[in-house]
């Protein structure tokens, strides 16, 4: 696993520096038939993690947010860019993502923000770390006037949380960053207590690794109704949190969210 991680780190410093090689410059963002934003950075990162992995590990597979490879028990999840739409407007609220993922278990994550040099890590079991040094979640509750959350809407998401958000934002300050895995380190580092996300068809790219950095950094990451999904294929949404106010987030979205089976 260290030099799975190892290897992880390498193709994260690298797509760092395609991401800060295009980030002022005319980046050909285009939208994508799901209506998302795609740019040429995303698409550069995804065929060089490919290249890297045929390279180093022929029998793996890559299962990126813009081009998949092979078929694998272990594989590669990545997204390119999280944040797309910040990034290709010259917002830097951007991250590299990448999991290695063993039988739909994350168990090597990285996570990497270019713009100010963060590199947070963990393997399973090990713990998370922030350019190598220990990091952990927090333990307030959504009560704690020190808690900010974040929250992902988009209008075609499968799951509608704007009524669970409206519930919530009484007890907690929400925002949303432009980035849920951005935000998921948030959590992991003790800056946020808690990220919602509806996301479910390839969403497994954003929140493989978020799932081993922060369980490793003592939090809990399920699916959106409290339930523990692979990572290898579509999610059922997630909820990201510090672990305390975990349970209590879950019954306020079963009250107003029903589970798709």
């Amino acid at each position: 696993m260290e030099e799975y991680l190892e290897f992880a780190k390498s193709i994260a410093y690298e797509a760092g520096k395609i991401m800060l090689k295009y980030f002022n410059q005319n980046n050909g963002a285009s939208y994508k038939g799901d209506k998302t934003i795609v740019t040429i950075a995303d698409t550069e990162i995804n065929s060089y993690l490919i290249k890297r992995v045929k390279e180093k590990y022929p029998n793996h597979c890559v299962d990126g947010e813009e081009e998949q490879f092979g078929n694998s028990n272990f594989v590669w999840v990545c997204d390119p860019i999280d944040g797309t739409a910040m990034y290709a407007r010259h917002i830097p609220v951007a991250v590299f993502s990448l999991a290695l993922v063993i039988d739909g278990i994350p168990n090597v994550g990285v996570v990497y923000d270019p713009f100010t040099d963060s590199l947070y890590s963990a393997i399973k079991g090990k713990g998370a770390y922030k350019n190598d040094e220990k990091i952990s979640v927090n333990e307030y509750s959504l009560d704690d006037f020190q808690t900010v959350c974040h929250y992902d809407l988009w209008p075609n998401a499968d799951y509608n949380v704007s009524e669970v958000i409206e519930e919530l934002q009484h007890r907690a300050y929400f925002i949303g960053i432009g980035s849920i895995i951005r935000a998921c380190m948030c959590v992991a580092s003790g800056d946020f207590t808690l990220a919602i996300f509806p996301g479910t068809k390839h969403k497994n790219c954003d929140i493989a690794a978020v799932k081993v950095i922060v369980e490793e950094a003592g939090g809990k990451v399920t699916d959106l109704f409290g339930n523990d999904q692979r990572y290898d294929q579509n999610i059922n949404g997630a909820l990201i949190s510090n672990g305390k106010v975990h349970d209590e987030v879950i019954n306020i979205i079963q009250k107003y969210v029903v589970e798709k089976k």
